[in-house]
């Protein structure tokens, strides 16, 4: 079975059942500041897991676009990748855990649908503690379908349930499916009994019950003071599913790895194309195959990024998109090429997965000449690193040293991009040993101030830094502005994305913008544009900003000190994102789109031109 043709018979089956198709969101969270990327096919649907109305109604079903960071220096194995597929679907409130069960169960065994052997399947169940009991509905719903009791397994919180995302809220125990992708026993049978510890079972779905609300002592109606917490039953209990594409994929086409599957194949055979050293991609060169790996992993990843709106920076979703871009060209060089190429690949991706997500296609030139810039930019940089090694290892030598410090091989890692393996077998090439003990410690430090600097700045759905997305985001406290003036102070910002091309911005309203109300909302922008208002900043406390009549969004998230960005005297917000000192820097603002979000929510896509 085709990568297609999974994505297909899954969106199939679940609109046989009452589903709605839901497109997949971008992977720049639009109302969540807190991460940087969609990183599972629910967190676009919180808001509505969490009892807001969705518009489409209580079954929906996607392929969901994703992005994972946490473990890059890992791609390259069978399993890693950085951008990923996630199949799901979901019940608001709606069907529960039976449905749920029995069509996981029809999906996996039906002949029209994945036809999977029962024999090859098995099951992980809740085990239940002392807060919670033991899912014995699932269980006996599971063995109802003819699951045998010896392929059911109970296990506890770390593997059997699921959040809630912070230390309070939405949470539930799930239910895990598992497939055997190891040999058949001597007996020609699969294991009687599923052992999970055993890595031939491969997990390939899980259907989460959000039936509990997590909450302390206080809410829960305990004492003042008295420890732990209360799960309170939900009144919308959620069914929460995920199926990992390529992982799926991966198992039901008998490969070991995904990089084998048709999912990598075109991406693969044009990196062999490229590459001029030999054995590349076979067993007997496991690093050349991991190069090979790593480019077709993280270009396929950049792409995505840059067909929604991200571009390479040394910040947020850009330095992600950049190290990626730079790892890949590194490994290119490791496979023998030594011209740019990242735009090649590039076009395989778009030409592969076009079809799928439209906005690859309806995008192509403009990711093309990003990810080509990119890379133009990096050899440039590398060239530059290259002679400050040779000044760095010149003067050791020359002073009789052995050994290249970690500080100064970590400097060519965060100013060079150069990777420690690089550097030590650069070094190695000079008669020099590199000091990785110090190497770590610099980049374990680096790391930390990278999550702290995260923690305390403002993302506000930002895809970069640029002049473009400046001028956009200083034109959306105007616009929420403008809004108040023209609808009325209840309105106030739900989220925003915003990319060098255009901003996306939420807020609350009842109905829809008449076309009057759109068109004043546009000459009050021009007008403080034309009279070129300047942009000023002022730190202040919390307390002062809101005394001094500025608004904000997301100001809990604030510490005690905020920027307020002031607007001539007709804009004040809290906000910590770039902005430019002059309206006069702006051009004329238009809106192209005013629609629904979700509701009581409305959006509007506007331009600079």
């Amino acid at each position: 079975m085709t990568a297609q043709e999974l994505r297909q018979k899954y969106i199939d089956f679940f609109v046989s059942k009452g589903h709605k198709i839901i497109k997949s969101s971008s992977l720049v969270p639009e109302n969540d500041p807190t991460v940087l990327f969609t990183t599972a096919g629910m967190h676009p649907l919180v808001p509505f897991l969490m009892g807001e109305k969705h518009p489409l109604g209580m079954r929906l079903v996607n392929c969901q676009k994703c992005i994972r960071t946490g473990d890059i220096d890992e791609v390259g194995n069978d399993t890693h990748l950085t951008f990923f597929e996630m199949l799901g679907n979901w019940s608001l409130g709606d069907y529960f855990k039976k449905e749920a069960i029995e069509w996981s169960f029809e999906f996996l065994t039906g002949k029209k649908w994945l036809g999977i052997p029962l024999e090859k399947l098995a099951f992980t169940v809740f085990a239940g503690d002392g807060e919670i009991p033991r899912d014995e509905e699932v269980a006996e719903i599971w063995k109802s379908l003819g699951v045998p009791e010896k392929r059911i397994v109970y296990l506890g919180r770390k593997d059997n349930w699921w959040g809630p995302a912070g230390q309070t809220g939405p949470c539930g125990p799930d239910s895990e499916m598992f497939y055997w992708v190891g040999p058949s026993t001597g007996s020609g049978q699969v294991p009687e009994v599923f052992d999970p510890e055993d890595k031939r079972w491969v997990e390939i779905w899980n259907d989460v019950f959000m039936e509990y609300n997590k909450q302390g002592a206080e809410g829960a109606g305990r004492a003042e003071g008295a420890e732990g917490y209360e799960y309170v039953p939900l009144k919308q209990k959620n069914v929460d599913t995920g199926m990992g594409l390529e992982r799926v994929v991966t198992v039901l086409q008998g490969k070991k790895s995904v990089y084998e599957t048709d999912l990598f194949t075109g991406i693969l055979k044009k990196i062999r194309e490229l590459a001029t050293v030999e054995d590349h991609g076979s067993a007997s060169s496991p690093s050349l195959r991991k190069a090979e790996r790593v480019i077709a992993d993280h270009i396929r990843a950049a792409t995505f990024m840059a067909g929604d709106g991200v571009l390479p920076s040394n910040l947020d979703q850009g330095y992600i998109m950049r190290r990626l871009l730079r790892r890949a060209i590194r490994q290119g060089k490791k496979m023998g090429i030594e011209r740019a190429f990242t735009h090649e690949i590039t076009q395989v991706v778009i030409d592969e997965f076009g079809m799928v997500y439209e906005e690859l296609k309806n995008k192509k030139d403009k990711i093309l000449q990003v990810i080509s810039n990119e890379e133009e930019r990096f050899m440039k940089t590398l060239q530059q690193g290259l002679k400050e090694f040779e000044k760095i290892t010149g003067n050791i030598l020359e002073h009789g040293g052995k050994k290249l410090s970690g500080r100064l091989a970590f400097k060519l890692y965060d100013t060079y991009g150069f990777p420690i393996e690089m550097t030590a077998d650069l070094a190695e090439e000079s008669g020099l040993k590199v000091d990785i003990a110090e190497f770590e410690e610099a980049y374990r430090k680096h790391q930390e101030l990278s999550r702290q600097g995260s923690e305390n700045k403002f993302k506000g759905g930002l895809a970069d830094d640029s002049e473009q997305t400046t001028g956009l985001h200083t034109a959306t406290h105007l616009l929420h502005q403008a809004l108040r003036d023209v609808l009325g102070d209840h309105v106030t910002q739900k989220g925003s994305n915003i990319t060098e091309e255009r901003l996306r911005f939420d807020f609350t309203h009842p109905e829809k913008m008449t076309t009057e109300q759109i068109s004043e909302v546009e000459n009050i922008i021009n007008n403080k544009i034309k009279s070129e208002l300047p942009v000023a900043m002022k730190e202040m406390t919390m307390e002062e900003a809101k005394a001094a009549g500025a608004i904000g969004l997301f100001a809990e998230k604030y510490g005690e000190r905020v920027k307020v960005y002031s607007i001539g005297d007709y804009s004040k917000e809290i906000c910590g994102g770039p902005h430019v000192e002059n309206l006069s820097e702006l051009g004329e603002f238009k809106i192209k789109k005013e629609e629904s979000s979700s509701a009581g929510v409305r959006r509007i896509k506007a331009i600079l031109v």
